[in-house]
């Protein structure tokens, strides 16, 4: 342990201290973690017809996002529908810059776990109309609102509503007559959702703080980012594409498990690889293969803990950990990449639509991570040169803790929750 950490400038601390200060980190942790917000986002979609004298809209939103707002299976009261009134305050027509009135909302039979609405909206004028959606933007900033029209000749096209781009213009019929693709959400836009969800995937971003945490030099950083990118990039794509599709559930509770495995490694491999912490990785995975009501099924936590055990041992024995680090970001990229399809996924994008959506949501995602790294390893940098590194060293190792707490609730509370 003495040369590897010497190679990143930090030296071992003495167990006291360092248990004392993880132990303050993770809490900390567990105190903030109720806030962050988990890898997947949350959507709501509405279905509009365009009819004479305005427009009829269908929309359908989970009942664990209405939950953010207290209205989760709401009922109406004194004859007034909580949930549509709800959503008609939040989504909006307009004709010729004047707005559209909302008829009544008429509750339709919905699937499990999700609440739909429908209801009519009579226009002053014939257009041009404008969409915006303010749905669930006040307790989910980075929700997303898919929103299909079909318009009066039969044609359908669609726009990926956000905060940063709540408003849509519908095409008149010219325009949706000569070229569809201009009416549909663009490459650009693709590539600014992918951003936008990478700097708010708080546990993404956590899995790569902690795989910076003990890089020693700029190609270590590449290869970690590389084998990652990579991996992610091929099961995004699998997944969009609907060739491969795993249970969302386990999928989260996995990339949990990544964020708190890869820190755990870090505090292990600076407090002198003792035989403490793969023992409890092992017994606790075992454990919890033992308890009923698993997001991630039994035998997949007896293999976590068969592969966690065997990784600490590869890393016990090798001369250059930074190599089985790399494959480790390589076999958990293909697990994230799972968790970046569900956006793609949910949104039930057209055939011809699938090509530029994934090249441009993945590009968005890489320009994201990217930025991140350009921030963060300039600052890790930074701290390695002063009084031998010892900043870095503590950095490192309640930073590790930290993320360890973060990634230790979010597989409990994916996993049972």
């Amino acid at each position: 342990m003495k040369a590897f950490a010497a190679r990143r400038g930090v030296r071992p601390r003495r167990a006291r201290g360092a248990a004392l200060r993880a132990a303050l980190a993770v809490a900390l942790a567990l105190g903030l973690a109720p806030r962050a917000e988990a890898h997947t986002r949350s959507l709501s979609y509405s279905a509009w017809d365009a009819v004479p004298g305005g427009a009829r809209v269908q929309v359908r939103v989970a009942q664990l996002d209405l939950s953010r707002v207290g209205l989760a299976f709401a009922e109406p009261v004194a004859g007034v529908d909580p949930i549509g009134l709800y959503l008609q305050q939040r989504l909006h027509l307009s004709a010729a810059g004047q707005p559209c009135v909302a008829q009544p909302p008429l509750a339709l039979e919905a699937p499990e776990g999700w609440a739909v609405r429908s209801w009519r909206f009579a226009c002053p004028g014939p257009g041009p109309f404008l969409v915006e959606s303010e749905v669930l933007l006040d307790a989910a900033p980075s929700h997303l609102h898919f929103a299909r029209l079909r318009t009066s000749e039969g044609r359908i096209v669609d726009r990926v509503l956000s905060e940063s781009e709540p408003r849509w213009d519908w095409p008149s019929a010219e325009r949706a007559a000569m070229s569809s693709a201009r009416t549909q959400t663009s490459l650009g836009g693709y590539v600014r959702l992918g951003i936008e969800h990478i700097l708010t995937g708080w546990d993404h971003l956590a899995f790569l703080a902690a795989l910076l945490l003990l890089a020693s030099t700029l190609g270590e950083v590449a290869a970690l980012v590389t084998a990652f990118t990579v991996a992610h990039s091929v099961t995004l794509a699998l997944a969009t594409l609907g060739l491969v599709r795993p249970e969302p559930a386990a999928i989260e509770a996995l990339i949990g498990f990544s964020i708190a495995l890869v820190a755990a490694e870090n505090g292990w491999i600076l407090g002198g690889r003792g035989r403490a912490v793969p023992l409890v990785v092992g017994a606790g995975l075992g454990l919890l293969a033992l308890a009923p009501g698993s997001a991630v099924p039994r035998v997949g936590l007896l293999g976590l803990a068969v592969f966690s055990l065997c990784h600490f041992g590869l890393l016990q024995r090798a001369r250059e950990p930074a190599r089985l680090r790399v494959a480790v970001a390589f076999a958990f990229g293909l697990v994230h990449g799972f968790g970046f399809a569900g956006v793609l996924a949910e949104l039930e994008l057209p055939a011809q639509q699938l090509a530029a959506a994934l090249f441009g949501f993945n590009a968005g995602v890489e320009l994201g991570q990217l930025a991140v790294v350009a921030c963060l390893w300039p600052l890790l940098r930074a701290l390695a040169r002063p009084a031998g590194g010892r900043a870095l060293a503590l950095v490192a190792e309640t930073g590790s803790a930290a993320i360890c707490g973060l990634g230790l609730y979010w597989f409990l509370t994916r996993s049972f929750g």
